[in-house]
């Protein structure tokens, strides 16, 4: 088979000969998609990932200085992976070889060097471009490590996945990784208004178009410009004057959504949300949770949420329900979306489902309250860190020297011992057997309530 695709125009200096996969129609070309035909060739033209190539960056220097190095670019689908691994090719004096790991397995790898070797006898440098990396295992990574370690090739692997636990650590120690974000709606849209005005035939793009497919298409630029050219086909084959909203919304098969995350909606939705995960209903939590991410809305604000739902409203009915929430926090910052719909999606339904309980909430109100109202009230003296000049410490009682680990020892400040603060409730039938339990071998069950 052949994936190879070795980028024209690159390596004249270097007297070599150019081929490409049969078939396979280059950028330039019209039949080429219009995500191919518009992908920049420089640095100027490159839209997002300025964390990654602000001036004086090893990455911009390397492109702009034709030094590649091994590298894997790290970040969501459409965010410029291949074109950043093309455009370091391209102004290097090296053949660039390209695979997808998805197709290829040893013996392409093992075709890679082999022409690489025969190049190398001849003064010329091969940049290894392999996309979806992860799909490759430990022995198929593996191979690549002599050739990488002998600088026969520079490796530019791209993934969507995390690379600490998708490549090989020996691997890994042996690239440099650049993590790259997902593009902003406005990185999106200046790219879909280039492509509108250089490379699409047909009728003219409405704004609203471009503004739909750019805050809908999850900082994809491929998946934006896809959809672009398919409106855009769609419309002339109808004689119609514009490529409009409902045109877009059709190639993208999504309804735009009334939503700005900046105004009441944004707020609306979010409540709607708590209010129906705390009446236990999962249908309307996930119907809120769909319509604030198919509107765009930041996953971290809608999972900060959940977990200070799960506390709030939950609490000890089922303290799980926490771990669900951190854990969901933890999905997003780890894989990001479009992934982390599923933990969300599975702490929303969680969430719903699990025992309500506003008893710690209410427990630390009443305690908050005291304090306002009378301030605070002395430490007792065998509960201190240490003995101050002119006060005694006392001795504290340790309850581990007791039956059950249960001290009678008054713990709260005189005059405050017989304020109680937390109530369980119906929902924490466990937690008040133990505390009734507790409050018993302590000898304090008959403190007002």
């Amino acid at each position: 088979m052949s994936d190879t695709l070795f980028d024209p125009g690159t390596h004249a200096s270097a007297g070599v000969e150019e081929t490409r996969a049969a078939g396979a129609p280059a950028e330039d070309d019209a039949r080429a998609p219009l995500a191919a035909r518009v992908r920049p060739g420089t640095l100027a033209d490159f839209v997002g990932q300025s964390h990654l190539l602000g001036e004086g960056s090893a990455l911009r220097v390397a492109i702009e200085q034709g030094r590649p190095h091994s590298m894997v670019l790290y970040g969501p689908p459409g965010s410029g992976k291949t074109t950043l691994a093309r455009m370091l090719a391209r102004r290097s004096p090296a053949v660039l070889e390209e695979l997808s790991a998805v197709a290829a397995g040893r013996a392409e790898v093992r075709g890679v060097i082999e022409r690489a070797t025969h190049r190398r006898a001849g003064g010329v440098a091969t940049v290894f471009f392999l996309d979806e990396i992860h799909r490759f295992n430990k022995a198929q990574q593996d191979a690549l490590l002599p050739a990488v370690e002998r600088g026969l090739i520079t490796l530019i692997g791209a993934t969507t996945e995390n690379p600490a636990f998708e490549v090989n650590g020996a691997l890994l120690s042996r690239v440099r990784v650049y993590a790259l974000r997902a593009l902003g709606a406005a990185d999106v849209a200046q790219v879909l208004r280039r492509a509108a005005e250089r490379e699409l035939a047909g009728p003219p793009v409405s704004e609203q178009a471009i503004e739909f497919l750019s805050a809908r298409s999850e900082g994809d630029a491929r998946t934006a410009l896809n959809a672009l050219e398919l409106a855009a086909a769609t419309a002339a084959e109808r004689g119609e004057p514009r490529v409009t909203l409902p045109r877009a919304e059709d190639a993208l098969q999504r309804r735009a959504l009334l939503y700005d995350k900046g105004g009441d909606l944004h707020y609306d939705y979010i409540s709607a949300w708590i209010k129906a995960t705390r009446g236990s209903d999962p249908d309307a939590s996930l119907y809120y949770l769909a319509l604030m991410l198919e509107g765009g809305e930041d996953a971290r604000f809608i999972v900060r949420r959940m977990v200070i739902l799960a506390s709030e409203d939950i609490g000890n009915a089922d303290p799980a329900a926490l771990s669900v929430a951190t854990a969901a926090a933890q999905a997003v910052e780890h894989v990001g979306l479009p992934e982390a719909r599923y933990a969300l999606a599975q702490a929303a339904i969680y969430l719903s489902l699990a025992p309500k309980s506003n008893a710690a909430g209410r427990a630390l109100a009443a305690a908050s309250r005291h304090v306002r109202e009378h301030g605070a009230a002395p430490v007792p003296p065998w509960l201190r860190s240490g003995p101050r000049p002119g006060q005694e410490r006392g001795g504290y009682d340790n309850p581990h020297e007791h039956p059950g680990h249960v001290s009678a020892q008054q713990l709260l400040p005189e005059g405050v011992a017989p304020e109680r603060f937390y109530a369980p409730d119906e929902a924490e039938r466990e937690l008040a057997r133990r505390l009734e339990d507790i409050r018993r071998a302590r000898g304090s069950d008959n403190r007002p309530t």
